[in-house]
């Protein structure tokens, strides 16, 4: 592993950050190709910008049923009462404003047969290739008493932009002196391993101020988690006496055995009862319902060609973002966005006839610890072997340390902002209004 200074980490996140959002510049046939893709978010409205960017003759059909993207990523900055939920809300009108078809209907079915999407209006599109970027899905039945409409009214996961992050900031607005808030965090793999501790930091900077008397009780299937030292001093210090933590191994995916809907209480799968005033639980995850439909999945997620996140079951089809398997990549927006910029090159190269190169990808994981103090993750990744098998294999890794001075730990706040900015202006085309 190459080692980078803490003077180098600023400059080696703003270059990530750069390096994932410049678009592909790759020559084309003359002949127009039908390039169909499925889902707005990082991945997908990346792509479709990448694509059409590089290739202005190439039909380009972005598939998205929202009108108005509300990012889960910095969803947590929301939910703890620090950016106002427009401020994370996104329209599609510039991507319209580089030619791309946007059709806000779902995907119903995908025949990869004969090439076509069929929507949820009946409408069937052709394609030459297709990319698909359709998130993550839920694994309800996990959880004895726990289902979707209970994560939609009482429960929320907050595991997707929006609807659910109105309804967990309303309830810790509303939430009395000494309430306790649960926070059930699942098995590996699923979106954004950081999150569910950089929710808890969020949380518990709001009750050390307004709140005092409050408990936070993170339940974690797992005994070890990402960026575990610097949460654990952020815990001890700063929220010490009101973030409580438990680590577990057991088998299943989700710590949680029970959660009673008549009167609110969480049973572990060890036998400990809490009765919160907000149960934050968040389910083991899939990969887009829409993939596994499809037949791209392989059990939960997707597998794909490291190289350029071709689907290793499907041809002529990519997968990329939450539903593919990434290996040690993590689930994130900004894994996303780099792999979309690996995918539409590929794409480009696959339709003129161009050898495809094999793809270099990057992430960096931003995560707030108090007002001004935010950690970071982050690496290269590359396509390699292991045991006979491709996969992609981390390069250049770096994390944030404990004891950091308050200057660093303040850069990487502002970073994380900056980063946010740029990836959604790229996204979107278009200037992200603050808020």
């Amino acid at each position: 592993m190459t080692l980078i200074s803490r003077r180098d980490l600023g400059r080696a996140a703003a270059a990530l950050t750069l390096s994932s959002v410049a678009p592909v510049r790759v020559a084309l046939a003359q002949a127009a190709a039908k390039v169909v893709v499925i889902g707005g978010g990082a991945g997908g409205a990346s792509v479709a910008g990448q694509i059409k960017l590089a290739s202005p003759k190439t039909e380009v059909t972005l598939i998205e049923p929202q009108q108005l993207y509300t990012s889960c990523f910095f969803s947590n900055y929301f939910i703890g009462g620090q950016r106002t939920l427009q401020s994370l809300t996104h329209n599609y009108e510039g991507l319209k404003g580089l030619g791309i078809t946007v059709i806000h209907q779902r995907a119903a079915s995908i025949d990869t047969s004969k090439r076509m999407v069929k929507l949820e209006g009946g409408k069937e599109l052709s394609y030459d290739r297709l990319a698909i970027s359709p998130g993550i899905d839920f694994k309800y039945d996990g959880i004895e008493g726990y289902s979707q409409e209970i994560a939609e009214k009482s429960a929320p996961h907050a595991w997707r932009g929006r609807d659910q992050s109105k309804l967990l900031r309303r309830m810790l607005e509303r939430m009395p002196e000494d309430g306790v808030v649960v926070i059930s965090v699942p098995k590996m793999p699923y979106r954004c391993p950081p999150g569910p501790y950089e929710r808890a930091c969020f949380i518990a900077s709001m009750l050390k101020v307004s709140r005092p008397k409050a408990k936070l009780i993170i339940l974690d299937a797992k005994m070890t988690y990402s960026k575990q030292p610097v949460f654990e001093e952020a815990f001890n210090t700063i929220y010490k006496g009101l973030v409580e933590v438990h680590l577990t191994n057991d088998i299943d995916d989700q710590s949680l055995a029970k959660f009673d809907t008549t009167n609110g209480e969480i049973t572990t799968k060890a036998g400990l009862k809490v009765k919160p005033y907000i149960a934050n639980i968040i389910p083991a995850q899939t990969a887009g319902r829409i993939a596994i439909d499809s037949g791209l999945a392989d059990g939960d997620w997707c597998p794909v060609n490291p190289a350029n996140f071709a689907s290793t079951k499907i041809e002529n089809v990519y997968v990329l973002g939450d539903s593919a398997i990434s290996h040690e990549m993590p689930k994130s927006a900004y894994s996303a966005s780099s792999q979309a910029r690996v995918v539409a090159a590929n794409i480009i190269e696959d339709l003129t006839g161009k050898p495809r190169s094999p793809g270099l990808y990057r992430n960096t994981c931003w995560s707030y610890i108090a007002p001004g103090n935010s950690v970071k993750i982050g690496a290269d990744f590359a396509p390699g072997i292991q045991g006979g098998k491709p996969i992609l294999v981390p390069s250049n890794s770096f994390v944030s340390k404990p004891g950091e001075s308050a200057a660093v730990r303040k850069e990487a706040f502002d970073e994380s902002a900056a980063w946010y900015e740029t990836l959604t202006n790229d996204m979107f085309h278009k200037t992200v209004t603050k808020g």
